[in-house]
């Protein structure tokens, strides 16, 4: 298993947090998501590593932009 942590800049809310977790966790692979919007992180654990542009891709869909930490 591996783990990825991102920083996520313009969440605000449960909401903001919700929207990041439903659009990264439909990324095949994507075993566990947990996502702060009052530290900003982002950890994403899979069985397999999973590509930084398929995250931050996912991140972006959901209004948000993310670096990897």
């Amino acid at each position: 298993m591996t783990t990825t942590e991102y920083q996520v800049t313009g969440m605000t809310c449960g909401h903001c947090e919700m929207s990041v977790r439903e659009e990264v966790s439909e990324i095949a692979g994507v075993d566990s998501v947990e996502v702060s919007a009052q530290t900003g992180k982002l950890v994403v654990s899979a069985s397999a590593p999973i590509s930084d542009d398929a995250i931050l891709a996912a991140v972006d869909e959901a209004g948000y932009s993310a670096v990897r930490a």
